[in-house]
């Protein structure tokens, strides 16, 4: 399915940075894509307007005022599976890795090319917006022993009890799931699940993978289903 680039006019997309230059620049550049931007300077402010403004996606600063990113991130999971980007000024692996863990489906370290966050903005946008009527057509459930996705209504249990998982989250246990037994690289699983435009890297993998064992596995130290086969991937037990 081809997604007209004209089809991602309208969606609504919060900046929050404390670099009011910054989020200025931000905002001037999405607005020309199309995109409606609004735009905060803390991690306060964020988690509210998160709640009530109804954004598509959240561009998302780590060091604010009030609230840090990580703080506002971890907030918003908790009522919103709204694509989030991060921003950092760190590349240390711990502090990239701590965005995920919060809850972020994408980060980009400052300095950073323009071109390439308005490549990241399409690529979650198109994901989720092809999520839907994926749905729609399948309508059907997946489960094998406690883990249950509904993937019409995009959700997930564990036994009896709902699971919240963001979009990337959600997306990634789907696909092994229907595809058990079969084993993933890293590599493959950037390309096949995050999309050929997603420019990062396999620790982004790594830290989903976890966070998917402990919201699903009944003893995420050692997994029943989500599996590693060291040296090459992760698969979904059959």
């Amino acid at each position: 399915m081809q997604i007209n680039e004209d089809s991602m006019n309208g969606y609504r997309i919060l900046v929050v940075d404390d670099e009011e230059d910054l989020c200025e620049i931000l905002k001037f550049n999405l607005e020309n894509e199309g995109y409606s931007v609004d735009a905060c300077y803390d991690g306060e402010s964020a988690v509210s307007m998160a709640r009530s403004g109804g954004y598509d996606l959240i561009i998302l600063d780590r060091m604010m005022p009030k609230k840090d990113g990580l703080q506002a991130c971890q907030e918003i999971r908790g009522f919103s599976t709204v694509p989030i980007i991060m921003l950092t000024a760190r590349s240390e692996n711990a502090d990239l890795l701590l965005g995920f863990e919060s809850g972020a489906d994408d980060y980009m370290t400052k300095p950073f090319n323009i071109l390439e966050l308005k490549a990241r903005v399409r690529a979650l946008l198109r994901r989720a917006s092809l999520a839907a009527p994926a749905a729609e057509e399948a309508g059907n459930a997946l489960q094998k022993g406690h883990i249950r996705l509904d993937e019409q209504r995009r959700s997930a249990c564990k036994g009896d009890a709902p699971v919240e998982l963001t979009m990337k989250e959600f997306d990634l246990i789907l696909f092994l799931m229907k595809n058990p037994g079969k084993v993933y690289s890293r590599e493959a699983l950037l390309d096949l699940v995050w999309g050929y435009d997603y420019l990062g890297d396999t620790r982004t993998v790594d830290v989903h993978i976890r966070r998917l064992r402990e919201k699903l596995e009944l003893d995420p130290a050692h997994p029943e289903y989500i599996i590693t086969k060291w040296g090459v991937g992760y698969y979904f037990a059959d």
